[in-house]
């Protein structure tokens, strides 16, 4: 399994990167735009998010915006099986649970999700703590 780390400022411009199948785990720490949460989102679904967990500011918000950049991506119609983006949001728990989940249940129907991309939504990086935390999760027993 491979584990990465994107951090984002609040309304800076998004990384140019390959696109390939994976899960995207979002953790907001910082409240931002409409617009900018849009470009995000249609710029996950661009990049080949397939799965995608929203934890913390406004992460209901992250979840319709990302349910709302696949129907564009659409028009509004039939989307493919191998292009389905299943996404939850995980305000009522703690990170280490939503990262938990991440990698104990988040599959898609279509392919075999081996990649898991931590996007971080601050105004600082925390990529060795964000990136210990999941591991660390991944071991832990899950109690609901």
């Amino acid at each position: 399994m491979k584990l990465d780390y994107l951090h984002f400022s609040p309304d800076q411009p998004l990384p140019q990167v390959e696109s390939r199948p994976h899960r995207a785990i979002l953790i907001a720490e910082s409240p931002v735009s409409q617009a900018w949460r849009d470009e995000v989102a249609a710029w996950l679904v661009q990049v080949g998010c397939l799965y995608f967990i929203a934890w913390g500011t406004d992460c209901e918000a992250w979840h319709d915006a990302v349910d709302w950049a696949v129907l564009q991506r659409f028009h509004f119609g039939e989307i493919p099986d191998d292009k389905f983006v299943m996404t939850t949001w995980h305000d009522e728990e703690p990170l280490s649970e939503a990262l938990w989940f991440a990698g104990h249940c988040a599959s898609h129907s279509e392919f075999e999700l081996t990649e898991t991309v931590i996007v971080h939504v601050s105004s600082h990086e925390r990529r060795a703590e964000l990136l210990a935390l999941y591991r660390d999760s991944q071991h832990a027993e899950n109690e609901t």
